[in-house]
């Protein structure tokens, strides 16, 4: 329906459009992240991919730490270790404005100096805002705040998040060992069964 409705004009500009919004973000974010698989003429295609390999080899960071701190700013993130371990593949697509493009490059951008501040041992590589991420309201609500960082720092790293702001509503979960180990906490299926009138 999406392509019936846009016609061959349509789909054409589409992919123009994705294909201009993906190396906008690279030309932005390269002198921040290493950059795959670019053309002959350094562009890319409909999507770029971001490497973080080394934050993993040299300061113990994940890929992962990266895709839980954009829940921070309010992002969900983008696809995380595909097709290459240890990588971002950022895919803006046709259907983001300049001003949404641009707030995912600022974010990106804080958190490429959140990664140096690592880097730099202003705050350790096992306790850090990027490690720690998400920061749920219950969290910085408490009474106890045991973190390097401030309150601020974790919840509001720019400013436009004083205006729009996600709250996670949890912190960081086991990932993939929870998608390994379901449990299910629902009723047994006897207490679901109908009764015979």
């Amino acid at each position: 329906g999406y392509i019936k409705m846009l016609g061959a004009e349509g789909v054409t500009n589409a992919t123009k459009y994705a294909i201009l919004n993906a190396n906008y973000i690279k030309a932005k974010l390269e002198d921040d992240f290493k950059i795959l698989y670019t053309g002959e003429q350094g562009r890319v295609a409909h999507e770029m991919i971001i490497d973080c390999r080394d934050f993993k080899q040299n300061l113990g960071l994940e890929i992962m730490d990266i895709a839980k701190r954009l829940i921070d700013y309010g992002f969900h993130a983008p696809t995380v270790s595909f097709p290459v371990p240890g990588t971002m593949m950022i895919e803006p697509t046709e259907s983001e404005d300049v001003a949404e493009l641009d707030r995912f490059i600022d974010a990106m951008k804080s958190i490429a100096q959140e990664v140096d501040e690592v880097r730099k041992g202003i705050y350790p590589k096992e306790n850090n805002v990027l490690v720690n991420a998400p920061h749920p309201a219950t969290d910085l609500m408490a009474t106890e705040w045991d973190y390097p960082y401030t309150r601020e720092k974790a919840a509001y790293p720019l400013p436009y998040l004083y205006q729009q702001k996600f709250w996670a509503p949890v912190s960081r979960i086991d990932n993939a060992h929870g998608d390994r180990n379901l449990i299910c906490s629902c009723n047994p299926i006897s207490d679901y069964e109908e009764v015979n009138a």
